[in-house]
């Protein structure tokens, strides 16, 4: 299986700089700025907004400490943390609802079933686990290897982070329905929220080959062009 992810984990520091992407579109939001880090959940944000054809500014910030605690920026983002969505005055944190809610003001019914379906249950089911199952002890392999100073790691976590992340990576063996996606036959937001947390366990050397399944679905989305151009940028 290719790697599709050849940058640094160490979030780059530098200065900010914009760019634009999507076309305007009548049900588009007007002024939807993304504040970006390479390598952070922002991915998923961008993934969608090219998928949706949404017009978006994305705004790569320097992420060193200073720049984290800076007053202006935990006025955005109390945590400190990216991503951070703005749709003029309304401002968002977290990666997750960002894309449920630009699908629900948005997305025009494309990319999510209806809601009250089995496949809405299913939608929510493989989102949330993606971030709150799988991405929590690969952000803890994250810590202790390559975030915090080397006096800071401790190999033990490490060692729990990857045994949980390999249940996580067995689940969705599984769990998974015979088409393509999480839910069949239908390329959904889920996919992209899980397909941020594959990147990770990629990076990590977590997806093993006996993980057919899992291999061959990460493949599938790896072929999708708004895939690999939100991984540019």
């Amino acid at each position: 299986m290719r790697s599709l992810y050849k940058r640094s984990w160490a979030m780059q520091v530098g200065r900010s700089r914009e760019q634009a992407i999507g076309l305007s579109r009548s049900n588009s939001p007007m002024a939807l700025t993304l504040y970006h880090v390479p390598g952070a959940r922002s991915l998923r944000v961008i993934w969608l907004c090219l998928e949706l054809d949404l017009p978006l500014t994305i705004e790569t910030i320097d992420f060193s400490p200073k720049f984290r605690d800076s007053e202006s920026w935990r006025a955005l983002s109390p945590t400190g943390k990216v991503p951070v969505l703005r749709d003029d005055g309304f401002t968002m944190f977290e990666s997750g609802a960002m894309l449920q809610y630009l699908l629900d003001a948005y997305g025009a019914g494309q990319l999510q079933p209806a809601a009250g379906t089995q496949a809405a249950a299913m939608f929510q089911q493989w989102s949330w686990f993606a971030e709150a199952t799988f991405a929590r002890p690969l952000g803890d392999i994250a810590q202790h290897t390559v975030v915090r100073p080397e006096a800071q790691r401790i190999p033990a976590v490490v060692d729990d982070a990857r045994q949980r992340a390999s249940i996580c990576l067995q689940a969705l063996e599984v769990g998974m329905g015979a088409g393509p996606y999480l839910l069949g036959n239908a390329f959904t937001a889920a996919d992209i929220n899980m397909g941020y947390s594959l990147v990770l366990a990629e990076r990590f050397g977590l997806i093993e080959p006996g993980l057919s399944r899992v291999v061959s679905y990460f493949d599938g989305l790896k072929t999708r062009p708004h895939f690999l151009k939100a991984l540019t940028l």
